[in-house]
């Protein structure tokens, strides 16, 4: 989209915002048709001009979730975080969780002078709080809970990023190897179990999606109504034993 296209949006889009207030003053000055209850205006999809993200009908994403701009997200079972691709483009391959607080990112420019995206292989799991930003993770990788990984590091297959690691630019971590600290060194060579768990743990995820999935495809009559069986029985029997 270029200049005369963006400017056009964006005038479209103050259009749009000026309607909606206006209907709210309109609904408060006529009383009968005001209310109190705030409406989340969160969206778990969100275009930058042009660019829109792309979701595999199989992929579950959070409703707290942040899905933004180029954003191709592949048959994921497990998006609980905020992808922000504004610079540049995000891809998210298939059977693999991004767990709660994470934050994936993408990189226009810095240090190297080059324009990177961020490439998230097939079957991976990224544990709460990880940052991502302009880096490539391979297939079958992990990096753990509060992670940070920086622009141009690369995971290869079946290597691991320990818990609250910072990774520096331009990092390599080669397959079947753990590094750790800050900044992240090579600590050991990965143990076969331990390969073998990186796997396990992405088909873990992919069965306990299912049941986040469930819980949140169920219609709002079916959550009021469970809401009122609670407060039905929200007190303690005196008959329990």
């Amino acid at each position: 989209m270029g200049t005369l296209g963006r400017a056009i949006y964006t005038v479209g889009f103050w259009i749009r915002e000026t309607g909606q207030a206006l209907d709210r003053l309109g609904c408060r000055l006529q009383g009968n048709y005001y209310f109190q209850e705030q409406l989340s205006r969160h969206r778990t999809l969100m275009n930058i001009f042009d660019k829109a993200p792309v979701m595999d009908k199989d992929a579950f994403v959070a409703p707290s979730a942040s899905i933004i701009g180029d954003v191709l997200v592949g048959p994921c079972p497990w998006c609980i975080l905020s992808f922000i691709g504004d610079a540049n483009s995000i891809s998210v391959g298939s059977g693999t969780n991004i767990q709660d607080n994470s934050l994936v990112l993408v990189a226009k420019s810095n240090l190297s002078g080059k324009v990177l995206p961020t490439t998230i292989g097939d079957n991976v799991t990224i544990g709460h709080s990880a940052v991502l930003h302009g880096c490539t993770v391979e297939d079958e990788a992990f990096v753990g809970t509060g992670a940070t990984l920086l622009d141009g590091f690369v995971v290869e297959k079946h290597a691991m990023v320990a818990a609250g690691a910072l990774v520096r630019q331009n990092t390599r971590i080669p397959a079947g190897e753990v590094w750790g600290g800050n900044p992240a060194k090579f600590l050991r060579k990965l143990t076969d179990e331990e390969i073998a768990f990186i796997s396990e743990s992405a088909t873990n995820y992919s069965d306990l999606a299912l049941v986040h999935v469930a819980e949140n495809m169920k219609p709002f009559d079916e959550i009021e109504f469970k809401k009122v069986l609670c407060k039905k029985h929200d007190k303690w029997d005196e008959e329990y034993d």
